[in-house]
This record gives structure tokens, sequence and C-alpha cells, in this order.
């Protein structure tokens, strides 16, 4: 029997030669960002701020 079109399908996986050696760690965004729902990243001596907008929608600010 062919799968609904409609019915959602899980994400494709990268290969491991497409994502580098081994595979890429997973953090659910509400552990990441904690309660007050942003944290700082600091990249090559830059810091970045991830936060959660009224929407729902993730924003990376530098």
């Amino acid at each position: 029997m062919p799968a609904d079109p409609q019915s959602p399908q899980p994400p494709a996986r990268p290969t491991p030669a497409a994502q580098g050696v081994g595979e890429a760690r997973r953090i659910d965004s509400a552990t990441l960002l904690g309660k007050r729902g942003e944290v700082f990243i600091v990249h090559h001596e830059q810091v970045y701020r991830l936060r959660v907008t009224s929407l729902g929608k993730l924003i990376l600010t530098k």
C-alpha cells in the first residue's frame, strides 16, 4: 500500500559521508535556551545571541 502523501514523513538522515565523521549532536531548543529563551554563543571571539521570537521562531544575531 503506497504511503499517504499527506501524512508527515520523518526527515531524511544524511549519510555519514555527507555530515563528516560521526553524527551531529541534537539538542532540544528548550534545553539549549533555558527559561530565558536565549543563549549567547562565542564563535571566533565574536558573541552571537540565539533567542526565541514572540512568534516562536529562532533568531541568531551578532
